[in-house]
């Protein structure tokens, strides 16, 4: 079910900006006056995962967020001794337990308008809980895609 929330036209120009060019490291949206996706965050290059996942979080535990976050990581393929640098884009919905039941709707049903106008994100996170955002468990699902 779409929830007929629209991904505005700033979303899919700052994303261009990290996919393309590497000006930024993420980018924080939220949805305003349920209608339509903007961004709230924009996180500069030398920004880490903690410091996304504080302005995911600083919503309070009422609210819902979307992230996108270029992750960057070490990755040796079996047999080698070198290691290289990976990266990946990463999307994540943040709608917490605690959050009021109309938000999570809201926020799951307009996930999909998000995913399709962000085309060449590598993995899709939905976290309800702290642990399922940490930088440890989304690490561990990106890895699961690479080749060994």
């Amino acid at each position: 079910m779409a929830s007929g929330v629209k991904v505005s036209e700033e979303v899919k120009q700052k994303y261009d900006d990290i996919k393309k060019k590497k000006c930024h490291r993420y980018l924080v949206f939220y949805i305003k006056e349920e209608k339509s996706i903007v961004i709230e965050t924009i996180g500069n290059r030398e920004t880490e995962y903690e410091d996304f996942l504080v302005d995911m979080l600083k919503c309070g535990p009422e609210d819902c967020r979307y992230g996108l976050f270029d992750f960057e990581y070490q990755h040796q393929c079996e047999g080698t001794n070198e290691k290289s640098k990976k990266e990946k884009l990463l999307l994540m919905s943040w709608c917490p337990d605690t959050a009021k039941i109309k938000k999570k709707m809201l926020y799951s049903s307009s996930f999909d308008a998000l995913k399709k106008s962000l085309v060449g994100v590598q993995k899709y996170v939905q976290a309800t809980d702290e642990s399922e955002a940490s930088r440890e468990d989304v690490e561990k699902q990106l890895r699961a895609t690479d080749r060994q």
